[in-house]
């Protein structure tokens, strides 16, 4: 699990002064700073990254890691917290985050996911 400093209340951790939003992840529950997550939108039942935050919906936040992944989906949360009735395609999401842990495996950082 990883370790997170305490946060205020409202959702937002100070650093360098200045305030950053917090979210948590639906896989391993644990409070991150936004930039450190991936944001996750739903487009005609599957599952789809949204790196910039830009696409239309409800979001749900996720650690760019796929073992947070795969504790999301053996509890379900994807549909709980899109709010979206019966099951999630994923296979997509699943591809690319194995992708992205093998190119940090390798060395190479990769800020895109």
């Amino acid at each position: 699990m990883r370790q997170v400093p305490p946060t205020r209340r409202h959702g937002r951790l100070m650093t360098r002064g200045r305030e950053v939003p917090v979210r948590t992840c639906v896989g391993c529950r644990v409070r991150s700073v936004k930039s450190d997550l991936l944001r996750l939108v739903v487009v005609e039942g599957v599952l789809v990254p949204d790196p910039r935050g830009r696409l239309p919906g409800r979001g749900a936040y996720l650690h760019p890691d796929p073992a947070c992944l795969e504790l999301a989906e053996r509890r379900r949360a994807f549909p709980r917290a899109l709010r979206v009735p019966g099951p999630l395609d994923g296979s997509a999401l699943r591809e690319r985050l194995a992708a992205h842990a093998a190119r940090q495996q390798d060395g190479r950082m990769v800020s895109d996911v």
